[in-house]
C-alpha cells in the first residue's frame, strides 16, 4: 500500500481528492504543500549551492505562510542552517547516533533504571557493540560445555 506522502504512488481518486483540497485553500493543504516543498529541498539539493538556494526560498515561504508551526520550524531551520547545509556538502547525517541512542533508551526502559552509571555504560556497550562471539545466556552456555 502506498504511503500518503509518496505522491508519485497515488491512485487517480487520491490525486483528484488532493487537487480538490488544494483548491479549497485550507490550512492543511497549505501545510501539506510546505511539507512537500521541504522534502523536495532534501531530494533535489544535490550540491551545496543549489541546496542553499532551495532552503533559503523554503524558509522565506514558511516565515510568510501564517501557520505558526511552520513559522517556528522556519526559525529553527534558519538557526541551524549551517549544520543542515553541511549535510549536502558531506553527505553525512546523525542517523547512526540517533539509532544507538534509541537502543540505549530502550535498554534503560526495560531495566527500569540501573544501580549505577557504570552499569548503564556497561550494558550500553554490550547492546551497541554488536559482539558476535558472546553467548546469549552465559549460564546455559557453561552448562553445555561441562556436559560435553
Amino acid at each position: 500500500m502506498a504511503r500518503p506522502e509518496d505522491a508519485a504512488d497515488w491512485t487517480h481518486p487520491q490525486i483528484a481528492q488532493m487537487h480538490w483540497l488544494q483548491r479549497t485553500n485550507l490550512k492543511t493543504a497549505r501545510a501539506w504543500r510546505l511539507k512537500q516543498a521541504l522534502r523536495e529541498v532534501f531530494a533535489q539539493g544535490a550540491g551545496i549551492v543549489h541546496a542553499t538556494a532551495l532552503l533559503e526560498a523554503w524558509i522565506s515561504w514558511a516565515r510568510r505562510c501564517r501557520l505558526a508551526p511552520f513559522k517556528r520550524l522556519a526559525a529553527t531551520l534558519k538557526k541551524h542552517r549551517d549544520g543542515i547545509l553541511e549535510h549536502f556538502r558531506s553527505g553525512l547525517s546523525n542517523g547512526f547516533a540517533e539509532g544507538l541512542n534509541g537502543r540505549i533508551q530502550a535498554a534503560k526502559a526495560r531495566a527500569r533504571g540501573y544501580g549505577t552509571d557504570r552499569h548503564l555504560i556497561t550494558i550500553s556497550y554490550l547492546i551497541c557493540a554488536r559482539l558476535k562471539h558472546l553467548p546469549k545466556n552465559p549460564w546455559t552456555h557453561a552448562a553445555q560445555q561441562t556436559a560435553a
